[in-house]
């Protein structure tokens, strides 16, 4: 269990004030001065040294994402982005942040928009989320009153702007480029990569997109040392994390935890257990929906990392931990997730646009007893040819979680449905009118 000391988010639960002069009882905007004047170099590389990666979900290196972003100045402007689009459902840390520890990320972003180069931030938020952003927008109106930020920042001879922008409620705009799309006043939909942020972001310049959390502990990391932070966890899923618990639990809750933490202890420990005891626990979504679940079975030795998670087929993702018990039906739980994403789509990509409609309805038929023989395998297939085949990762997060189903719970779908030869085969199913594809698959 992490020790109290070793805690980045001291005010999680709002025991304390969010205002400057409790942020700074809680070491917040301390050194910051000394921190920027190490230079851009040193700041990288003890982000390096830290092995922070990425808290929004894709866990990629934030020092080596900073060192993309161009070193020599041009007539483009250089932009820093704040990802707060928490749209995946079981995610509710960023808002926590925005409300509860908001000056450490404003500290966050004046140090790493000095990084790499930036004298504009723009913290995006998720529509929903307007009350804790006016409370953000009310530490970042302290910050320039105290003169933290704006004209020579902090002292250190940055200037730094930072704006809120709030989104309409897409889940898509959690992607980066389509965040940036909705910025500039455009459609939310992604765009095709490469080019990347990095070289050619909003309005065409360089540009450096990070997760809430991930800007968030950035300042604790350089007043402690990359090498602390790296002590935490283990060998590439260094530090603390803030994992979210909910569903079938006795007690729902984020808590900051050491990464690899035993998943068994995060819902025992934290979340007061699961409804009906242990026993009663069915499966779990380790990092929000678009992740694959995992079995009861496994959950029972599972430790909260990327790597662990990848290689049992799923992902830590955002860490939006969803505990499904056995008085849930499984197979309705993953038909309302593949209704959201279908609900979600920007339609950009047909794999996409039309391949999650088909999954929710084939799931809505599989979870009544409908469904025939060839369509479990149809549904697998379905999955396969909209993962990998999208401009952005959201064809894959609408296909994983019917792949978990499919891999852990293929037996209860056969056993629902009568699945023998003489069920009417896909051709008659109303829905399925790909005349094309059906020829293909001979039925």
């Amino acid at each position: 269990m992490l020790k109290d000391e070793d805690r980045i988010f001291q005010n999680l639960y709002n025991d304390n004030g969010s205002d400057v002069a409790s942020s700074k009882t809680r070491g917040d905007w301390t050194k910051t001065k000394e921190i920027i004047e190490k230079g851009r170099d040193w700041i990288i590389n003890e982000i390096k040294t830290s092995q922070l990666r990425g808290r929004g979900g894709a866990g990629f290196p934030t020092g080596l994402k900073w060192s993309f972003a161009p070193k020599e100045l041009s007539a483009r402007p250089h932009y820093l982005v704040i990802n707060g689009d928490e749209s995946e459902p079981g995610t509710c840390k960023d808002r926590d942040i925005l409300r509860f520890e908001p000056h450490k990320l404003i500290e966050g972003c004046l140090i790493a928009a000095y990084a790499v180069q930036a004298h504009v931030c723009y913290i995006y938020i998720r529509g929903e989320y307007f009350v804790d952003g006016e409370k953000l927008q009310v530490a970042i109106d302290e910050a320039y009153e105290k003169n933290l930020i704006g004209k020579n920042a902090s002292g250190s001879g940055w200037d730094l702007d930072i704006y809120i922008h709030y989104g309409a409620g897409a889940y898509i705009c959690g992607e980066e480029t389509a965040l940036l799309e909705s910025i500039e006043g455009k459609k939310g939909q992604p765009r095709l990569k490469p080019p990347f942020p990095a070289l050619i972001g909003l309005y065409g310049c360089p540009t450096i997109i990070n997760n809430v959390e991930t800007i968030a502990v950035v300042p604790t990391i350089l007043r402690r040392g990359g090498k602390w932070f790296a002590s935490l966890g283990k060998e590439k899923n260094t530090g603390t994390k803030i994992f979210c618990i909910s569903g079938n639990v006795n007690n729902p809750c984020n808590v900051e935890e050491e990464m690899s933490v035993s998943l068994k202890e995060l819902i025992e420990v934290h979340a007061g257990g699961v409804i009906g005891g242990w026993h009663n626990l069915q499966a779990v979504i380790p990092g929000g929906s678009s992740m694959p679940l995992i079995p009861q079975s496994t959950c029972e030795t599972l430790t909260m990392d990327f790597d662990s998670l990848v290689a049992e087929k799923s992902g830590l993702g955002t860490a939006g931990i969803v505990v499904i018990n056995k008085d849930q039906d499984i197979i309705k739980c993953m038909a309302r997730i593949a209704r959201f994403y279908k609900h979600e789509s920007c339609g950009q990509c047909t794999p996409c646009r039309e391949g999650s409609g088909w999954m929710w309805r084939m799931l809505e038929r599989m979870a009544k007893g409908d469904a025939s023989r060839d369509e479990v395998d149809m549904l697998e297939d379905v999955t396969t040819q909209i993962a990998g085949h999208t401009i952005c990762a959201f064809g894959e997060g609408s296909s994983w979680p019917v792949q978990g189903l499919l891999r852990h719970f293929k037996k209860e779908i056969e056993n629902r449905n009568d699945l023998n030869p003489s069920i009417k085969k896909i051709k008659d199913i109303p829905y399925l009118v790909d005349q094309h594809l059906l020829d293909k698959k001979n039925v």
